[in-house]
């Protein structure tokens, strides 16, 4: 994205009311539409969500929170936030008992976490994992939020969280082993 471009939202991002509202949503509803894409295709099959709709859901919500964003980063990495929550709901919803909420799905392992090719780990005990690791880390946990919900690459949380490339690596490889293992733990208490 052209500096240009990103001192432009920032500046839209510093004001406040409908007008700085309708110029903001032109210039990052792209990059938000690519997140959600990118988050899309690593969800299980039969996903009912469209990326439009987590976009706009996103927001939605993101205007509704009455934030104050610092800057570009700050946004888009409440944006990630706001979707993964979004997605969290949604896998509670599909859980209930009508929707036969009793069967218990496998998580698969981790060593999938971030391909394009992945189908996700169980999204519900992904995020009760997650929210662990926030608790011990919550540098890894970012990484894992922006790389696995919102779907950027390696240069682009290293962008969004202003840390070095290699750093991110280290971030998200760790993450992913203790994720693991977390998981596994979790597979094997629950059966």
């Amino acid at each position: 994205m052209p500096d240009k471009r990103r001192q432009e939202i920032t500046r839209i991002l510093n004001e406040s009311g409908d007008d700085a509202v309708d110029e903001l949503l032109p210039l990052v509803y792209a990059e938000l539409r690519t997140i959600a894409r990118r988050k899309m295709q690593s969800e299980k099959p039969g996903q009912t969500l469209q990326a439009t709709a987590l976009v706009h859901e996103a927001f939605l919500r993101l205007l509704g929170d009455s934030a104050d964003f610092e800057n570009r980063r700050h946004f888009f990495a409440a944006a990630a936030e706001a979707m993964r929550r979004i997605l969290i709901e949604q896998a509670r919803r599909k859980a209930r008992l009508r929707h036969g909420g009793e069967q218990r799905r496998t998580a698969t392992p981790l060593e999938q976490l971030g391909n394009e090719d992945n189908h996700g780990a169980d999204v519900l005990d992904l995020d009760a994992a997650l929210s662990r690791l926030e608790q011990i880390d919550e540098a890894m946990s970012d990484v894992v939020k922006l790389r696995y919900f919102a779907g950027l690459t390696v240069d682009e949380t290293a962008a969004a969280l202003d840390i070095s490339a290699r750093s991110v690596n280290r971030q998200w490889t760790a993450a992913r082993a203790w994720l693991s293992s977390e998981l596994g733990q979790h597979r094997d208490d629950n059966g």
